[in-house]
């Protein structure tokens, strides 16, 4: 499937809100044998992407890089942490649409896979600026933003993560797939549907497709970030204000704005904090690898371990629950 299921729904988007394929969809979904009370499937959107990098990054990639080339941007800043799997994705996917790309990097705990990034990083291209904090960050943004101008036109700011309003339409377009894979017969609606939450446009953007496909399932995110405000206020108004660009690039739909008690956003398997391992999020990517799922401690496995402490309360009911994996690593 090469165009997008948010284009079909709705046709005036597409001379407005660019849209380009960078992986092939739909991702799969399939059950997953965890012990769980509740059934539980996973749609797996690891393999996702045609490029150096996968998951969940190359989603909002999609319409985030036409929006970039529609301002006649040459650069985009961003930002993340060192090991940011964000950064990578947009560096190796930007240069093919012809532009470059400069990265903030804040500081978190090292350990291989972060070095491993870093080398990845170093290598793709991407000019990398080494802020070590937020703080250090935000006050050497106007200068990044001076330093990386071409000519009049300023590079494209993107939030960490890409969850911008835009980014988060990636989600909106995967709340759709598993909107025509329940139809399909693939799987049931699940009750729940769960997923790591860093920087809230994976958790926004569904929460907005999945309202807009007609489906009730409920997005619970396992928040993963302490850097960020990711409650269920700014998830939802984050959804909102997605809404609001489709709306402005054309097009109307009659679902009431969404509100904070639409989504479950919990910080319990955060750990320490941002990058640190847990004992739980380890057991849960051993557990992961046995049904063939390659999950991170950073992100993925936090948002698994979320689940099996979730449904070992019995918070989802009879359920199913899908699990989101959105770890693309190549």
């Amino acid at each position: 499937m090469t165009e997008s299921l948010l284009h079909q729904r709705f046709p005036e988007l597409a001379s407005t809100l660019p849209f380009a394929r960078l992986g092939i969809a739909p991702t799969p979904v399939r059950p997953l044998d965890l012990g769980t009370n509740s059934t539980v499937w996973c749609k797996d959107e690891s393999g996702y992407g045609s490029g150096g990098w996968g998951g969940n990054k190359i989603r909002k990639l999609e319409w985030l890089l036409p929006e970039a080339r529609r301002r006649g941007a040459r650069t985009i800043l961003t930002f993340g942490g060192t090991g940011t799997n964000w950064g990578l994705a947009t560096a190796l996917y930007a240069r093919e649409f012809g532009i470059d790309t400069a990265l903030a990097l804040v500081d978190q705990p090292v350990d291989d896979h972060v070095r491993a990034q870093l080398r990845r990083l170093e290598n793709s291209g991407a000019t990398l600026y080494f802020t070590h904090s937020k703080l250090r960050t935000v006050l050497a943004a106007p200068w990044l933003l001076l330093r990386h101008m071409h000519g009049r036109t300023p590079p494209y700011l993107l939030p960490v993560g890409g969850s911008s309003p835009i980014g988060a339409l990636g989600y909106v377009e995967v709340a759709l797939e598993l909107a025509a894979q329940i139809a399909a017969g693939e799987l049931l609606q699940p009750t729940h549907l769960v997923t790591a939450v860093g920087s809230g446009g994976t958790a926004a953007g569904l929460a907005l497709g999945l309202r807009l496909a007609g489906l009730r399932t409920r997005v619970v995110g396992v928040v993963v970030n302490d850097s960020l405000p990711l409650d269920d206020r700014h998830i939802i108004e984050l959804a909102n204000r997605a809404a609001r660009v489709l709306r402005a690039r054309g097009t109307e739909f009659t679902a009431p704005e969404l509100r904070p008690d639409d989504v479950t956003m919990v910080r319990d398997w955060l750990g320490p904090g941002y990058g640190h391992e847990t004992p739980v999020a380890i057991a849960a990517k051993k557990l992961a690898a046995t049904n063939g799922l390659e999950l991170e401690t950073v992100y993925t496995a936090k948002a698994l371990a979320g689940l099996l402490a979730m449904d070992t309360r019995g918070d989802f009911g009879n359920g199913p629950v899908l699990f989101l994996d959105t770890y693309g690593p190549r």
